[in-house]
């Protein structure tokens, strides 16, 4: 019998496509990332802001009213479903449209989801809801690097409420960016606890998720390079915790920041980086002697007592407590956009080395949030990198 033939010889490697030039001149270099945030504070290039359109009452359910007193949560029942009073939209939009002037200013560029009815009822073979509004795409929606992950939030009104940046989330992936949802949680009965009540003054806090199956709000973490860091609460549970540690790998390390808030949710009101070896604190909510070691060698900062509200409108319909003076959007970590009545923040900021930028929001808050809460950066000009030994 013949022997066997010749070894066949291995494929070559898959060489990179020609960069494109004209004939004789050096190559074009490569696009920049159409998706690329590493931190909260890099120079800011694009950022996505919500809207107030067709913004509706959160449909009532106990994941929404254990944030809220109990005053506050039979108002809230009461109202569940219906549009947001007109006078409220119309005072929120005009400062809404001053902050989005404000970010063109800066040579942002400023991207918006869909309008959406958010009283359309949905359902699913579980339970049905209206929705709620996308004024907040920090919630939804969490940037890492060059991949955007959809989130699996906890409130029932929220189940859809990605679906309104799908535009912006197509063109975001035709021209390069990674695009990737976490696993669709079922929000069936058994993710909530039974009977839960909302913790009193003096008693310790009580999550209202269980662990049945992972959630998340991307707004309970925050980003420093490779380091991340959460807060676990009544929308983020430890299990969505870990699918998000075991989804970005051994590259990332997420550590957790200990809240002492009695209805804790989203850690920017309660624990803000503004630049490398600078973090601010929320002094209610946090034991500076119980943050990660990996945190002995940064400034902290801990944040001045906010300034009293003197509408008491806002704080009948505010879905967000006080130390939403917190709730900063850094431009390049050296600017800060701040709530211009949050006079003590501001001057705390200027004492701290930064140079804040006053802006109108406060109207914003009834509709879940402030600067930081209402964007997404999608693009800040950095690199992956490691601001920890």
């Amino acid at each position: 019998m013949p022997g066997p033939g010749p070894e066949p010889e291995p494929d070559p490697e898959p060489q990179p496509p020609a960069e494109r030039g004209t004939p004789g001149e050096p190559p074009m270099p490569p696009m920049p990332p159409v998706v690329n945030s590493h931190t909260e504070w890099d120079p800011l290039e694009e950022i996505v802001v919500g809207r107030l359109d067709g913004a509706t009452i959160p449909s009532r359910h106990p994941v929404v009213a254990c944030n809220l007193p109990p005053w506050a949560a039979r108002l809230q029942g009461l109202a569940a479903g219906r549009r947001y009073p007109r006078f409220l939209v119309e005072r929120a939009q005009r400062e809404l449209d001053g902050f989005v002037a404000l970010l063109r200013s800066l040579d942002v560029t400023v991207t918006r989801p869909d309008a959406v009815d958010h009283r359309r009822r949905f359902r699913t073979p579980d339970w049905s809801s209206r929705g709620f509004c996308n004024t907040c795409p920090r919630d939804s929606l969490l940037v890492i690097g060059d991949e955007i992950i959809e989130t699996p939030m906890a409130w029932r009104c929220r189940y859809f409420e990605a679906h309104s940046y799908r535009t912006l989330l197509k063109d975001y992936f035709r021209r390069g960016a990674r695009w990737t949802a976490a696993p669709k949680p079922q929000l069936t009965d058994e993710l909530f606890r039974a009977g839960f009540r909302r913790p009193g003054p003096g008693e310790p806090p009580r999550r209202i998720v269980t662990e049945f199956e992972p959630v998340f709000d991307a707004a309970d973490f925050v980003r420093a390079g490779r380091d991340l860091f959460v807060t676990l609460g009544n929308v983020t549970n430890r299990m969505g915790v870990d699918w998000l540690r075991r989804h970005l790998g051994r590259g990332y390390r997420i550590h957790e920041i200990e809240s002492r808030c009695r209805t804790p949710m989203h850690i920017d009101t309660t624990f803000m980086p503004l630049a490398p070896g600078k973090v601010m604190i929320n002094p209610d909510y946090v034991d500076v002697d119980r943050l990660p070691d990996i945190l002995r060698s940064w400034d902290v900062l801990v944040a001045p007592e906010p300034d009293p509200m003197d509408s008491r409108l806002l704080k009948v319909t505010s879905l967000c407590g006080k130390w939403l003076s917190m709730n900063v959007l850094v431009v390049d970590g050296k600017r800060v956009i701040v709530e211009r009545q949050h006079t003590g923040m501001v001057r705390a900021l200027k004492k701290w080395g930064f140079e804040p930028i006053p802006c109108d929001f406060l109207h914003y808050a009834p509709f879940g949030g402030s600067f930081h809460c209402a964007t997404l950066d999608v693009r800040r000009r950095g690199t992956l990198e490691s601001y920890f030994s």
